[in-house]
C-alpha cells in the first residue's frame, strides 16, 4: 500500500476499507508515515468524511496500536468519563474525584488542549510535581490502591491517538466527527474501562457548533461503545458561554476544588453533581438518581470528595497541599480588573473568542508541543443573565505583564453582548444519548 493512494482515494469520496485504515495507523504509529501526509489524508477525512464501518474500524485500529490496560479486570465497575472540550470545563476535575468518594472506581486517560478548549491534563499539571505519564504497571497499581487514576496519554497506550491528537490541533482539521469520536473511543477502549459517561458539547465555545453535529457526535460514540462491550452514554452539553468562571489552567483547578468543597459556581456545579449522580445510576451502585444525589452530596459535605482529588494528587507524585491550600497553585504576577463599559444584563459570551484571547496570554497553544503558563487567564464576575452597572468588575485577567494584560482589553470586551432587557439563561443539559 502506498499514503499517497490513501489520501487520493479519501480525497475523492472514496471509502477505505478495514485493511488499507488497519495499515496506515500501523504504520503512522512506527514513523513510517511522516506528519505531512497524515495531516492530507485527516484534512481529507475532514472534507469527506467516513461512514460507521470506517470510523469503527479507525477506532479500534487506534486503540490496539498500543498497549491495552483491561481495567475492569483489575476492579469493577471502573467508570470512565470524558469531555468534547469546551473553555472553562473543569467538569472532570470534579467528577472523578467524587465519584471515587462514593465508592466507584474511576480510570481515565486523558488529553492535552485542542486550539481554544482547555485540556484536563494541562489543568493537572499546574500542581506542582504531578505526574500524567504513567507506565501501565504504574496506572494499574494506583487504580488498585486508590481506585482513581488521572493519566496522560503516554506511549503505550493508544500512542497512533497521541501523536494524531497534537497533529490534529495544529492542522485545522479538530471539528470533524469521525476523527473526534475515533480519538476519544480509542483512549477509552484502550483503558478498557467498564462504564463510559461522555461530554459532548455543542456552542460557540465548542467544536460542535449545533444541536444536530452533536447529536451525531454523540450517537456515533455511543454506538462505538455499543458494539466494544462498553457501556457508553453521552450527555450533550451547552458551551454557548464559558463554563463556570475560571477560563485558564491553575485557575481552573481552584475553581474544581471550590466545587468538589459545595463552593464552586452555581451552573458548573450542578452539572458536576449531576453527572456524578449519573455515572452512580449507570453502575448500579445507586438505585435512583435521587439516592445517587443525597451521596454526592454527603461526599461533598464531609470533605471525602476533595480529599480523594488531594490522595490521587499525591499518588501520582504531585503536592496535596496545593489542593488542600489551592492558593498555594501558581499565580500570575500581574492581575487586572476589566470594568463594565456600560449598564445593562449580558445577553451573551462568545466562548471561542474567551478561549482564544486566553491563548494569547500562554494558557493554549499555537503550535505542536508548545509550553503553557498555566498561571494565565481569566476569571469572569458576571455571567449571561446577570445585571452589571458601568464601571462594575467584569473579568479578572490574570497575566505574565502589564502589557500583556492591556493587549487583551478589546478582544475580552468584543467578547460581550448587551442588553436594556433581562436576558434567560437556556440549560446547560440539552440532551442524554443512551444505547438503544
Amino acid at each position: 500500500m502506498e499514503i499517497v493512494e490513501l489520501i487520493r482515494k479519501k480525497r475523492d469520496g472514496y471509502t477505505l476499507s478495514t485493511p488499507e485504515i488497519d495499515w496506515l495507523i500501523q504504520q503512522y504509529t512506527r514513523d513510517e508515515i511522516p506528519d505531512y501526509q497524515t495531516s492530507a489524508w485527516a484534512m481529507a477525512v475532514f472534507w469527506r468524511g467516513m461512514d460507521a464501518r470506517e470510523t469503527s474500524d479507525l477506532t479500534l485500529a487506534m486503540a490496539r496500536s498500543g498497549e491495552e490496560l483491561h481495567a475492569r479486570d483489575i476492579i469493577s465497575p471502573v467508570v470512565d468519563k470524558h469531555s468534547t472540550g469546551g473553555v472553562g470545563d473543569k467538569v472532570t476535575l470534579a467528577v472523578a474525584p467524587l465519584v471515587a468518594a462514593c465508592g466507584v472506581a474511576v480510570g481515565k486517560m486523558t488529553g492535552r488542549g485542542l486550539g481554544h478548549t482547555g485540556g484536563t491534563v494541562d489543568k493537572l499539571e499546574s500542581v506542582r510535581g504531578f505526574r500524567s505519564s504513567l507506565t501501565r504497571e504504574e496506572f494499574t497499581g494506583i487504580l488498585s490502591s486508590h481506585h482513581i487514576v488521572l493519566a496522560g496519554q503516554s506511549h503505550d497506550l493508544a500512542p497512533a491517538d497521541g501523536k494524531m491528537y497534537a497533529l490534529r490541533d495544529v492542522t485545522g482539521t479538530i471539528e470533524s466527527i469521525p476523527l473526534i469520536a475515533a480519538s476519544i473511543m480509542s483512549k477509552k477502549l484502550a483503558v478498557g474501562a467498564s462504564h463510559l459517561l461522555l461530554h459532548v458539547k455543542v456552542g460557540s465555545g465548542a467544536f460542535m457548533k449545533t444541536l444536530e453535529q452533536a447529536r451525531a457526535l454523540a450517537g456515533t460514540m455511543v454506538t462505538i461503545g455499543r458494539l466494544a462491550g462498553l457501556h457508553t452514554v453521552a450527555a450533550i452539553t451547552s458551551m454557548e458561554q464559558p463554563l463556570g468562571c475560571a477560563v485558564g489552567n491553575a485557575l481552573e483547578m481552584v475553581e474544581a476544588i471550590a466545587i468538589l468543597r459545595g463552593e464552586g459556581p452555581q451552573d458548573v456545579s450542578e452539572l458536576c453533581y449531576h453527572e456524578a449522580s449519573e455515572l452512580l445510576v449507570m453502575t448500579g451502585s445507586a438505585r435512583s438518581l435521587s439516592e445517587a444525589e443525597t451521596r454526592v452530596e454527603q461526599a461533598i459535605r464531609s470533605g471525602a470528595a476533595v480529599a480523594k482529588l488531594a490522595e490521587v494528587i499525591a499518588a501520582q507524585s504531585g503536592d496535596a497541599r496545593q489542593i488542600e491550600h489551592p492558593e498555594l497553585l501558581p499565580a500570575a504576577p500581574v492581575r487586572v480588573m476589566l470594568s463594565t463599559p456600560r449598564s445593562g444584563y449580558i445577553s451573551a459570551i462568545e466562548a471561542e473568542q474567551v478561549g482564544r484571547t486566553s491563548m494569547r496570554l500562554g494558557a493554549g497553544r499555537f503550535k505542536k508541543g508548545e509550553q503553557i503558563d498555566h498561571r494565565t487567564g481569566f476569571v469572569l464576575q458576571a455571567k449571561v443573565g446577570d445585571y452589571r452597572t458601568a464601571g462594575d468588575p467584569l473579568v479578572e485577567i490574570h497575566a505574565r505583564s502589564q502589557s500583556e494584560a492591556d493587549s487583551v482589553r478589546e478582544s475580552l470586551l468584543a467578547c460581550y453582548t448587551w442588553s436594556d432587557a433581562p436576558v434567560s439563561v437556556p440549560p446547560l443539559l440539552l440532551d442524554t444519548i443512551r444505547p438503544a
